[in-house]
């Protein structure tokens, strides 16, 4: 069925251009239905803190928020406004939750979700982490695409990282919504497989199913690198001229994404290409 709703998180205007460009391609090509969000920050007072906000304080405040949510609302309109596909900018306050939360609830009902990689210089404190808030608790694949990306469209030369796993399966047939019908797809396996790759049969499966949806897919095996399997699937991508990374997403515990670190947080720090993570 393609994707008919396409949710675009813009947080701050130093990324809007690039999360369009992003976005109205793919909002052309399946003739979705684009939602353009920007969440405004409540200024939030802590009850037992004894403190006296001014008036200007708050005006001021305001203002900012007023001038951030106008920039970002005019490179929205500025990369939609000649296209035929349905779009809405929405402007949500944060209120008592974060602006994590928020997007959090716009995303459910999307399709797909696209969102820039974290940018600690700009982001504001209430969106800090929002890309791994997003993926663990919305339920909807989330494409995150790196600062200042400037690549072809994504979709027609896609790497799939793949593992035995339901996150990856996951990730495989969100793709599908994602891919052009004549797209060139590597499923890649990384880390020691069986010694006869013909035996690997659940990779063999998952590229023969996306092989009958008309893609021209093919099986990869590389060893894990000493920098870990993100490195690895950078660096095929970039030998393939990929234009999207596809990978299952926190596949352990926060525990222990927390003490070994895991290939999510890896892809969400230093991923070159846009990566669609499924969780």
């Amino acid at each position: 069925m393609g994707l008919k709703t396409i949710l675009v998180c813009l947080t701050t205007p130093d990324h809007a251009d690039t999360l369009m460009n992003v976005a109205v391609p793919l909002a052309r090509r399946h003739n979705a239905h684009l939602i353009g969000l920007h969440t405004v920050e409540a200024l939030v007072v802590y009850p037992g803190i004894a403190m006296h906000i001014p008036d200007p304080a708050f005006a001021a405040f305001n203002e900012s928020q007023k001038e951030e949510s106008a920039k970002i609302k005019n490179t929205f309109e500025k990369n939609t406004q000649n296209e035929d596909f349905q779009s809405e900018y929405r402007l949500v306050r944060a209120e008592a939750v974060s602006a994590n939360e928020r997007m959090v609830e716009s995303a459910r009902a999307a399709d797909i979700v696209i969102m820039a990689h974290e940018d600690k210089a700009a982001d504001r404190y209430d969106q800090r982490n929002a890309q791994v808030q997003v993926i663990r608790e919305s339920g909807r694949p989330v494409i995150v695409v790196p600062l200042g990306y400037d690549g072809p469209e994504v979709g027609a030369n896609i790497v799939v990282g793949w593992s035995d796993t339901r996150e990856a399966a996951r990730a495989a047939h969100d793709m599908l919504n994602i891919a052009r019908n004549d797209a060139e797809v590597t499923v890649l396996r990384v880390g020691e497989g069986p010694k006869n790759a013909l035996k690997d049969v659940d990779a063999i499966d998952v590229a023969e199913t996306l092989a009958r949806h008309g893609l021209k897919t093919t099986l990869q095996h590389r060893e894990a690198s000493s920098k870990g399997i993100a490195d690895v699937l950078n660096s095929v991508a970039f030998e393939n001229g990929a234009d999207l990374i596809v990978t299952g997403a926190f596949g352990h515990s926060k525990a222990y994404d927390f003490v070994i670190g895991a290939t999510t947080y890896a892809l969400l720090k230093d991923a070159k290409l846009p990566v669609l993570f499924s969780k």
